[in-house]
Protein backbone atom coordinates (compact mmCIF):
# COMPACT_ATOMS: atom_id res chain seq x y z
CA UNK A 1 0.00 0.00 0.00
CA UNK A 2 1.13 3.55 -0.70
CA UNK A 3 -1.93 5.62 0.25
CA UNK A 4 -4.24 2.85 1.47
CA UNK A 5 -4.34 0.90 4.73
CA UNK A 6 -4.86 -2.85 4.91
CA UNK A 7 -5.84 -4.76 8.05
CA UNK A 8 -4.50 -8.27 8.47
CA UNK A 9 -7.59 -10.04 9.80
CA UNK A 10 -7.78 -13.46 11.36
CA UNK A 11 -10.95 -15.21 12.33
CA UNK A 12 -12.67 -18.14 13.89
CA UNK A 13 -14.93 -20.70 12.29
CA UNK A 14 -17.96 -18.89 13.77
CA UNK A 15 -17.14 -15.78 11.71
CA UNK A 16 -15.70 -13.59 14.48
CA UNK A 17 -12.59 -11.71 13.35
CA UNK A 18 -9.92 -9.40 14.70
CA UNK A 19 -7.25 -7.32 13.05
CA UNK A 20 -3.82 -8.38 14.24
CA UNK A 21 -1.86 -5.75 12.30
CA UNK A 22 -2.28 -2.73 10.06
CA UNK A 23 -0.19 -2.15 6.95
CA UNK A 24 0.20 1.18 5.20
CA UNK A 25 3.06 2.73 3.27
CA UNK A 26 5.27 1.52 6.12
CA UNK A 27 5.23 -2.02 4.79
CA UNK A 28 3.66 -4.66 2.65
CA UNK A 29 1.06 -7.38 2.52
CA UNK A 30 2.33 -10.88 1.75
CA UNK A 31 5.27 -11.45 4.08
CA UNK A 32 4.81 -15.20 3.72
CA UNK A 33 5.69 -14.98 0.03
CA UNK A 34 9.36 -14.17 0.67
CA UNK A 35 9.65 -15.99 3.99
CA UNK A 36 9.05 -19.33 2.27
CA UNK A 37 5.55 -20.05 3.49
CA UNK A 38 3.76 -19.45 0.22
CA UNK A 39 0.20 -18.27 0.71
CA UNK A 40 -0.94 -17.07 4.10
CA UNK A 41 -4.04 -17.76 6.12
CA UNK A 42 -6.41 -14.97 7.05
CA UNK A 43 -7.94 -12.06 5.22
CA UNK A 44 -6.55 -8.76 4.08
CA UNK A 45 -9.19 -6.03 4.40
CA UNK A 46 -8.73 -2.52 3.03
CA UNK A 47 -9.78 -0.19 5.83
CA UNK A 48 -8.79 3.01 4.07
CA UNK A 49 -9.02 3.14 0.30
CA UNK A 50 -6.09 4.35 -1.72
CA UNK A 51 -3.33 3.14 -3.96
CA UNK A 52 -0.62 0.54 -3.77
CA UNK A 53 1.90 -1.38 -5.82
CA UNK A 54 1.86 -5.01 -6.78
CA UNK A 55 5.01 -7.06 -7.17
CA UNK A 56 5.33 -10.63 -8.39
CA UNK A 57 6.11 -12.97 -5.49
CA UNK A 58 8.92 -14.62 -7.49
CA UNK A 59 10.63 -11.25 -8.01
CA UNK A 60 10.44 -10.39 -4.32
CA UNK A 61 11.66 -13.85 -3.29
CA UNK A 62 14.57 -13.62 -5.73
CA UNK A 63 15.64 -10.23 -4.34
CA UNK A 64 15.25 -11.49 -0.77
CA UNK A 65 17.37 -14.57 -1.51
CA UNK A 66 20.26 -12.34 -2.60
CA UNK A 67 20.62 -11.34 1.06
CA UNK A 68 21.49 -7.69 0.48
CA UNK A 69 19.96 -4.44 1.67
CA UNK A 70 16.47 -5.42 0.47
CA UNK A 71 16.56 -8.62 2.53
CA UNK A 72 17.74 -6.74 5.64
CA UNK A 73 14.96 -4.16 5.23
CA UNK A 74 12.32 -6.89 4.76
CA UNK A 75 13.54 -8.73 7.87
CA UNK A 76 13.38 -5.52 9.94
CA UNK A 77 9.83 -5.02 8.66
CA UNK A 78 8.93 -8.58 9.71
CA UNK A 79 10.35 -7.87 13.18
CA UNK A 80 8.33 -4.64 13.48
CA UNK A 81 5.20 -6.46 12.33
CA UNK A 82 5.77 -9.22 14.89
CA UNK A 83 5.95 -6.55 17.60
CA UNK A 84 2.66 -5.11 16.35
CA UNK A 85 1.04 -8.57 16.34
CA UNK A 86 2.22 -9.38 19.86
CA UNK A 87 1.17 -6.02 21.27
CA UNK A 88 -2.28 -6.25 19.67
CA UNK A 89 -2.80 -9.67 21.25
CA UNK A 90 -1.80 -8.42 24.70
CA UNK A 91 -3.86 -5.24 24.33
CA UNK A 92 -6.95 -7.14 23.18
CA UNK A 93 -6.65 -9.48 26.15
CA UNK A 94 -5.95 -6.97 28.91
CA UNK A 95 -7.38 -3.57 28.01
CA UNK A 96 -10.82 -2.05 27.76
CA UNK A 97 -12.47 -1.27 24.46
CA UNK A 98 -11.90 2.51 24.74
CA UNK A 99 -8.17 1.85 25.07
CA UNK A 100 -8.16 -0.57 22.11
CA UNK A 101 -10.16 1.82 19.93
CA UNK A 102 -7.62 4.58 20.67
CA UNK A 103 -4.83 2.23 19.57
CA UNK A 104 -6.67 1.42 16.32
CA UNK A 105 -7.36 5.08 15.57
CA UNK A 106 -3.76 6.14 16.25
CA UNK A 107 -2.37 3.28 14.18
CA UNK A 108 -4.66 4.26 11.33
CA UNK A 109 -3.75 7.92 11.66
CA UNK A 110 -0.03 7.13 11.51
CA UNK A 111 -0.45 5.57 8.11
CA UNK A 112 -2.36 8.51 6.61
CA UNK A 113 0.58 10.91 6.23
CA UNK A 114 -0.64 13.60 8.58
CA UNK A 115 -4.35 13.54 7.81
CA UNK A 116 -6.52 13.84 10.90
CA UNK A 117 -9.71 12.74 9.19
CA UNK A 118 -10.61 9.43 7.61
CA UNK A 119 -13.54 7.17 6.87
CA UNK A 120 -14.15 4.06 8.94
CA UNK A 121 -17.50 2.51 9.70
CA UNK A 122 -18.44 1.21 13.12
CA UNK A 123 -18.88 -2.22 11.54
CA UNK A 124 -15.31 -2.16 10.28
CA UNK A 125 -13.96 -0.93 13.63
CA UNK A 126 -15.93 -3.67 15.41
CA UNK A 127 -14.60 -6.33 13.07
CA UNK A 128 -11.02 -5.07 13.45
CA UNK A 129 -11.31 -5.03 17.24
CA UNK A 130 -13.17 -8.32 17.49
CA UNK A 131 -16.15 -6.82 19.30
CA UNK A 132 -19.81 -6.07 18.68
CA UNK A 133 -20.77 -2.92 16.80
CA UNK A 134 -22.69 -1.64 19.83
CA UNK A 135 -19.49 -1.71 21.87
CA UNK A 136 -17.72 0.45 19.29
CA UNK A 137 -20.67 2.88 19.30
CA UNK A 138 -20.33 3.30 23.06
CA UNK A 139 -16.53 3.56 22.99
CA UNK A 140 -16.61 6.14 20.16
CA UNK A 141 -19.19 8.18 22.10
CA UNK A 142 -16.94 8.08 25.18
CA UNK A 143 -14.02 9.38 23.13
CA UNK A 144 -16.21 12.03 21.52
CA UNK A 145 -17.55 13.20 24.91
CA UNK A 146 -13.96 13.47 26.11
CA UNK A 147 -13.21 15.79 23.16
CA UNK A 148 -10.72 13.40 21.57
CA UNK A 149 -12.57 12.65 18.33
CA UNK A 150 -15.53 13.71 16.27
CA UNK A 151 -17.32 10.77 14.69
CA UNK A 152 -20.31 11.02 12.40
CA UNK A 153 -21.64 8.65 9.73
CA UNK A 154 -18.40 6.79 9.12
CA UNK A 155 -16.21 9.90 9.15
CA UNK A 156 -13.65 10.03 11.93
CA UNK A 157 -11.78 13.22 12.82
CA UNK A 158 -9.12 13.18 15.51
CA UNK A 159 -9.34 16.34 17.60
CA UNK A 160 -6.76 15.54 20.29
CA UNK A 161 -4.04 13.12 19.23
CA UNK A 162 -2.08 13.59 22.48
CA UNK A 163 -5.23 12.74 24.44
CA UNK A 164 -5.68 9.53 22.45
CA UNK A 165 -2.03 8.64 23.07
CA UNK A 166 -2.45 9.15 26.83
CA UNK A 167 -5.58 7.04 26.83
CA UNK A 168 -4.01 4.11 24.97
CA UNK A 169 -0.75 4.17 26.88
CA UNK A 170 1.96 1.61 26.27
CA UNK A 171 0.23 -0.53 23.64
CA UNK A 172 0.47 2.13 20.98
CA UNK A 173 3.81 3.53 22.15
CA UNK A 174 5.63 0.17 22.12
CA UNK A 175 4.74 -0.48 18.49
CA UNK A 176 5.47 3.08 17.42
CA UNK A 177 8.93 3.02 19.01
CA UNK A 178 9.75 -0.31 17.36
CA UNK A 179 8.73 0.95 13.92
CA UNK A 180 10.80 4.11 14.43
CA UNK A 181 13.80 2.04 15.53
CA UNK A 182 13.63 -0.59 12.79
CA UNK A 183 12.20 1.45 9.92
CA UNK A 184 13.19 5.08 10.52
CA UNK A 185 11.88 6.16 7.11
CA UNK A 186 8.42 4.61 7.64
CA UNK A 187 5.25 6.67 7.88
CA UNK A 188 4.56 5.44 11.43
CA UNK A 189 5.60 8.41 13.55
Amino acid sequence: PTTSIVALMYGLEDGHTSAVALVGNDGMVGISMFMGGGSSWGQKVVISAGRGFRLRAATLKSDFDLGGAAARLLLRYVQATMTQLAQVVVCNRHHCLDHRLCRLLLSTLDRLNGDREFRMTQELMASALGVRREGVTEAALNLQRAGLIHYERGRMRVLDRAGLECRTGECYAVVRREYERLLPCSSVQ
